[in-house]
């Protein structure tokens, strides 16, 4: 057998895949089981989207794009932001990726040399970190607490810049707490990374999944930093993979370079269904769809603390809660693990997303139907009844 690269040690296991493997080897042998687990809409792309992908399969629009995408697609993100978060964006600076995944690789490999350090929140997504390990970095996640909103802080940067820290991933509103950062925070922490020289990476995936008042991308407050975003949660484009990425201008040249090389173009189809996305009664189902989701947020939130399952910081965007488990456990994956086999609902425990709040957490993902979360609720109280 030839002997693997190193990084195949490094890399973190994904622990959200494996508990949707479980639950669906379960459903498979006839258990009901409810997924709370793995952060995929139930919904799925509109029919108008459908639409314009066949009608470019049929015209035969499958070859090759440029690198960065389809002229089109870029000019509609950048409408995009301009009109729903305020950033004025020129399309030139947008590269259409195979996914957020796509775009995160492309920023890796074009920021990252060997042995340079990434400071991340923890808790945070998980494969997050396998792109700074891929790239030859080193992905060091700082404990962060529920007064920092589970976010990265410029105290943190002060405490935690060290020699070879390079620059930052964040991400608002985050995997798994669903929590944003305010807008004064992240004004402190740029201003820090900044004046060390840095980069900062911003995950905006479920920036439109967003339930306060209308939110802003952090290019409105600096325009350098590197953005990734993807039309798998807002748009729920989950397979189509397709994401993007928002760099500045003198940093194209090389991202293109990469992406010409490691991707040819993201999937051809997929760019030119999702012109349609934009289309104004598309981006009105997609309005629908997000008050549903905070329907369901404003629904299971107040079950799961009249459950005792506690939540340190209500989310305030994607569709995640973050809940600490304590008043019934100390072992989140024993936890996880007893609530799948024995009440038939999957959450996430949560050593997926870092080690300071591990054993005393679970992800619950709201991205199902309002009658699954009912019944989702009765099964955890009856099964905690059983644990008092």
């Amino acid at each position: 057998m030839s002997k693997l690269a190193k990084r195949t040690e490094l890399v973190m296991p994904f622990y959200a895949v494996e508990l949707f493997k479980q639950a669906s080897l379960l459903n498979a042998q006839g258990h009901d089981i409810i997924s709370l687990g793995i952060g995929e809409p139930d919904f799925t792309a509109p029919a108008q989207v459908i639409e314009t992908m066949h009608r470019a399969a049929q015209a035969g629009l499958s070859g090759y794009t440029s690198p960065a995408g389809l002229p089109p697609l870029r000019d509609a993100i950048a409408h995009y932001y301009e009109q729903s978060f305020g950033a004025s964006v020129d399309a030139s600076r947008i590269i259409i990726t195979s996914g957020a995944s796509g775009a995160l690789m492309l920023a890796a490999m074009a920021l990252i040399n060997a042995g340079d350090e990434v400071l991340m929140p923890d808790p945070s997504y998980p494969a997050n970190q396998n792109f700074i390990t891929a790239a030859g970095g080193i992905p060091r996640l700082i404990p962060s607490t529920a007064e920092q909103r589970f976010q990265l802080s410029a105290q943190d940067i002060r405490e935690h810049w060290g020699p070879e820290t390079r620059g930052v991933l964040i991400a608002s509103p985050s995997n798994p707490t669903g929590t944003s950062i305010t807008r004064e925070d992240l004004k402190e922490l740029i201003k820090e990374v900044r004046q060390r020289d840095g980069f900062i990476i911003m995950d905006e995936i479920y920036l439109g999944l967003y339930y306060g008042d209308a939110p802003q991308s952090a290019l409105t407050l600096d325009d350098r930093i590197i953005i990734i975003n993807s039309f798998s949660k807002y748009f729920h484009m989950t397979g189509w993979r397709l994401g993007w990425l928002i760099a500045p201008p003198d940093m194209l040249p090389a991202i293109e370079k990469l992406a010409a090389s490691l991707a040819i173009c993201a999937p051809t189809l997929a760019q030119h269904a999702a012109i349609t996305c934009f289309e104004p009664e598309v981006m009105q189902i997609y309005e629908q769809r997000r008050l549903s989701f905070k329907q369901r947020r404003d629904y299971l939130l107040p079950e799961l603390e009249r459950l005792g399952l506690r939540v340190p910081v209500a989310p305030d965007g994607a569709f995640y809660i973050y809940a600490d488990i304590r008043a019934y456990s100390q072992d989140s994956d024993d936890f996880s693990h007893r609530l799948l086999h024995e009440a038939s609902v999957a959450a996430v425990p949560g050593r997926d997303f870092g080690k300071a709040h591990a054993a005393h957490t679970l992800r619950f993902s709201y991205a199902t139907g309002l009658d699954r979360l009912h019944e989702a609720v009765q099964r955890i109280e009856d099964f905690l009844q059983k644990l008092a």
